[in-house]
């Protein structure tokens, strides 16, 4: 009997140590990218849920149109992004999976392959280094328009918002025309886009209690008239 119930210990350890090591493998395999993409939060929102044309002309008319500040004292440094945002993500790894189809991605979470379609142009891309992460409402415009009196860390979730319609993937070009340009002085190239780009931008500086220029508050309402 001795013997026996040795024996049948053995077997349960033998059992239980091919049970961990298979969890082990399926969490490397998680983790590293190779079995699954980062799925976002289902309270990330993004502009294919954007705020009604009725909903944006409220909130546009609530907020203060003051005319834009100075660039004094500005810097990027002062709003700290691409925050971690697990699974070894950055914000700005989390935006190109979250926004991209099939993306894979290595250990480092950085995307070795995917599509992404610009909301901009849409223009479809397939190199991750064919995009930019841009801010909806840019980072100097926020400054101009009252972040300089935030604190860093309120600067800090304006740079990594992920509830807001704040970040996006878009053809780097584009981006870069943009810059920090308000509505009353750059629109997306893709006119089809301008009445989510105006209720975006609303919803954004409306959640932060950002002031408009009377300019500004002309060129989104003119936009929500394509809603």
């Amino acid at each position: 009997m001795a013997t026996r119930t040795r024996q049948m210990t053995t077997a349960q350890r033998l059992l239980l140590l091919i049970t961990l090591s298979a969890v082990v493998l399926v969490g490397i395999w998680l983790v590293t990218g190779k079995g699954s993409a980062l799925q976002p939060s289902p309270t990330t929102s993004s502009s294919s849920n954007p705020a009604s044309a009725a909903d944006a002309r409220k909130q546009l008319d609530e907020l203060t149109v003051a005319p834009r500040g100075t660039m004094d004292g500005y810097d990027r440094k002062k709003y700290p992004h691409w925050d971690n945002q697990g699974n070894n993500c950055n914000t700005r790894e989390f935006v190109l999976k979250r926004d991209g189809k099939d993306v894979k991605a290595g250990s480092d979470c950085a995307p070795t392959s995917g599509s992404w379609t610009s909301i901009y142009d849409g223009e479809t891309w397939t190199k991750p280094t064919d995009v930019d992460i841009d801010h909806m409402v840019p980072l100097a415009q926020s400054w101009v328009s009252g972040a300089k009196s935030w604190n860093d860390e309120k600067r800090r979730q304006f740079a990594n918002d992920l509830t807001r319609p704040q970040l996006f993937a878009v053809t780097d070009n584009v981006n870069q025309e943009k810059s920090d340009k308000a509505p009353d002085q750059w629109k997306p190239p893709l006119v089809s886009f301008w009445c989510t780009y105006a209720t975006d931008w609303i919803t954004v500086k409306h959640y932060y209690a950002l002031t408009i220029t009377a300019a500004e508050k002309t060129a989104l309402g003119d936009m929500l008239g394509r809603c």
